[in-house]
This record gives C-alpha cells, sequence and structure tokens, in this order.
C-alpha cells in the first residue's frame, strides 16, 4: 500500500495534533477538511499511488490520531450504524475519522447532543441525518433544530418517497422548528401529495391548518356532558364535534377516498386508530375480521355494564357516534394488511381493491360529521 506523501503525513499530524472536532474527505477533489473551535482548515493531498489506496491509508492515519487503532472504522460497526446501537461514549472521536458511516452513527446514537449534532452536520450534511438528529430532543430544541429543519423544508420537494415525505412532516411539526408560514405551506402541498397531510394527521391532529366549521350540534353538547364531563367517551366525541375534530375527518376523508400509495394507507389508518385511542377496548378490536370487529362493538356498546354502555345509555341520541368512535379505534393499519399482502398495486387499483376496508371506515366518519354516507361526495344529514 502507498505511503503518505510527506508533506500530506505532516500537514495531518499537525492538523490533528490541534483542537479538531470533526473531519471531513473530499473524495473527488482529494481534499481533507478539518473543523476546529477556530473555524476550517483544508489540506490538499498528493497521492504517491492509487486514490482508493492512498485514501484508505489516510483514514488509517486518522484513526490511529483518534482513536489509538489503524485499523479505521471497524467493519463491524456498519452493521450497527443505523439501529442507534453505536456507544454513546466516544462519539465525538467517531467524527474525526473522515468516514462517513462513522458520522452516521453519530447521527443515529442515543447519546447525541446538540453540540455533536452540529458537527455531524457539517461532517455529512445529508437529508437523512438531519431527520435522525432530529428525533433526539436535545437536537430539535437546541439550536441545531432549526438549522436541520430549514434544510429539510428546501430539501422536502425532491423527496419521492411517501414513507419519507410522512416522517419529514412529522419531524418539522415540532414545537419551535418552523413557523406559521412555512406551515402552511406544508399543508397545501397536500393538495397534490396526501403524504404531506398523513405527516400533519400523525404529528398535530388538534391543529390542522385547515378553516372547517363545528359540527351544529356542537355548541348544545356542553350542556348535554355536564355531568359526564370526565367520561372518556363525552371527552372524545366533544372534541370530535369541535371544528378541530371536523377538520381532522375531513382530512382523513380525502385521503381514505384517493390513497395514492400503501404507505399513505398505512401511516392514516394508524393516525386515524390513534386519534381514537381514548375509547379503544381489546374486546373490540383485534377480530380477524372486520364483521368480527363491528359484532364486538355493536355487544359491547349494548352491555349497559361497559363504559360505552354507559354512554349510551345516558346519551342514547348519540349511540351512532359511541359506535363510530369505538370502530375507528379499531381500524389501525392491521385491518388493511390482509388486501395489501396480496397485491403490490398502486393508484386507482390498489383503491379498488381497498374498498371493502375504506367504505366501512368513511361510513363511520360519514356519522361523525353528521352526513349521509356516498360513495361519491357526502351530504349533510339533518340531526332529529
Amino acid at each position: 500500500m502507498s505511503e503518505l506523501a510527506p508533506e500530506d503525513e505532516l500537514r495531518l499530524n499537525v492538523m490533528m495534533a490541534g483542537d479538531i472536532l470533526a473531519v471531513r474527505i473530499d473524495e473527488a477533489a482529494m481534499i481533507v477538511h478539518g473543523l476546529s473551535s477556530r473555524g476550517e482548515a483544508a489540506i490538499k493531498l498528493h497521492p504517491t499511488g492509487r486514490t482508493e489506496q492512498y485514501l484508505r491509508r489516510v483514514r488509517e492515519m486518522l484513526a490511529g490520531k483518534a482513536t489509538g487503532s489503524p485499523g479505521g472504522y471497524p467493519v463491524y460497526l456498519h452493521g450497527w450504524t443505523r439501529m442507534g446501537q453505536a456507544r454513546d461514549k466516544g462519539l465525538d472521536c467517531l467524527l474525526l475519522l473522515g468516514e462517513a458511516e462513522a458520522v452516521v452513527s453519530v447521527a443515529y446514537s442515543n447519546g447525541l447532543t446538540d453540540e455533536l449534532a452540529r458537527r455531524a452536520w457539517w461532517a455529512m450534511p445529508v437529508a437523512d441525518n438531519a431527520r435522525r438528529m432530529l428525533e433526539r430532543d436535545c437536537v430539535a430544541q437546541g439550536k441545531m433544530g432549526k438549522v436541520l429543519a430549514e434544510y429539510l423544508v428546501e430539501y422536502l420537494p425532491f423527496e419521492t418517497n411517501p414513507h419519507t415525505i410522512i416522517d419529514t412532516v412529522r419531524l418539522l411539526l415540532q414545537p419551535g422548528l418552523i413557523d406559521d408560514e412555512v406551515r402552511k405551506k406544508l399543508w397545501n402541498r397536500g393538495a397534490v401529495d396526501n403524504a404531506y397531510h398523513v405527516g400533519f394527521l400523525d404529528r398535530t391532529p388538534d391543529d390542522l391548518p385547515a378553516a372547517v366549521p363545528p359540527r351544529d350540534d356542537w355548541g348544545s353538547l356542553g350542556s348535554k356532558l355536564t355531568q359526564m364531563a370526565d367520561h372518556p367517551y363525552a371527552v372524545q366525541l366533544e372534541r370530535v364535534l369541535s371544528a378541530r375534530g371536523q377538520a381532522f375527518l375531513q382530512a382523513s376523508e380525502a385521503m381514505l377516498r384517493y390513497p395514492a400509495d400503501r404507505d399513505v394507507v398505512n401511516a392514516l389508518l394508524n393516525a386515524l386508530a390513534a386519534y381514537f385511542s381514548s375509547v379503544s377496548h381489546p374486546a373490540c378490536c383485534g377480530g380477524e375480521t372486520l364483521e368480527i370487529t363491528f359484532k364486538n362493538v355493536d355487544a359491547f356498546c349494548r352491555d349497559t355494564a361497559s363504559i360505552a354502555g354507559q354512554f349510551v345509555e345516558s346519551l342514547p341520541e348519540y349511540a351512532s357516534e359511541a359506535r363510530a368512535m369505538l370502530v375507528l379505534s379499531c381500524m389501525n393499519s392491521a385491518v388493511a394488511a390482509p388486501v395489501l399482502s396480496r397485491s403490490t398495486a398502486g393508484g386507482t387499483l390498489m383503491r379498488q381493491k381497498l374498498e371493502p376496508v375504506t367504505t366501512p371506515i368513511l361510513q363511520q366518519i360519514a356519522v361523525l360529521r353528521g352526513q349521509e354516507f356516498s360513495a361519491t361526495a357526502p351530504r349533510r344529514r339533518p340531526r332529529a
């Protein structure tokens, strides 16, 4: 293997002897960049042999200085990197190796700090690292939070994977990362790609940037719930009938009618079930088929000893709404799995195959929105 050129070896030794915080190697330009508390340094390499071998020698030298191990970034750690299993201690040393996988290891680590995030971002500013670092509260609430969020907002239009878009929007909606104007722009993008809206339903279900009026009877509901203020069904019903609840249901309905991708379907159903989780009960959910789930729900609502039965007995005029809420609490991604696992179809064909699942869900949403169900466009249903 080629030895380092004397000039390169000297300059690298000088750089590593200082208060170096991170190292980045530009392989195309053959430049080693170093970050210190005083700024940045750049060392132009002068290969004495094949480029690949020379860069390997450079990294071995960096590893020897940073960790005392001249073998470079251990191969066996590569498999741990993206599982967040790198040791929390010594993360700062990993940023001195000039190895992309070592930087990823830091970005995924449970021991990440805001300062380490700053160094890792300097060493490898890519979208996936930004997302993983924003999962840590210390980063999202630190100085790097808005820096990473700004990058992801600018990069988001270039993302094509629905799962990645949902994940990114969910992370960006953490408190304090983006302003109302950016938030509104992200929501508006959902008009052409509903993956954006799923991120909102997951992260901020009660604070969607959509103007939807409350259901007509929401104003009179309060007086009826006076004696049941702490009852989970009463709390959830008030939430659902309010303007914020109707906005959630309207957005969910629109996406269920026109889901473009299975990732959107799965994430939407999970968000829907999570929204109604306060009224969920194991006696109702987990049936092998939707028919069994509906029978379980009906039996639970008729049982006057159950929490649902007590609510229905006290407010029989809202029996349909109680049943609908309980049904929707069971409608997570598992109900679509039997359909999606048998087909790789997308778009219109996928929607057709999913109709046995989506139609019953849309019917429950229509009940909660006070509408007559329609396979095409919903209509207002007058209340008695």
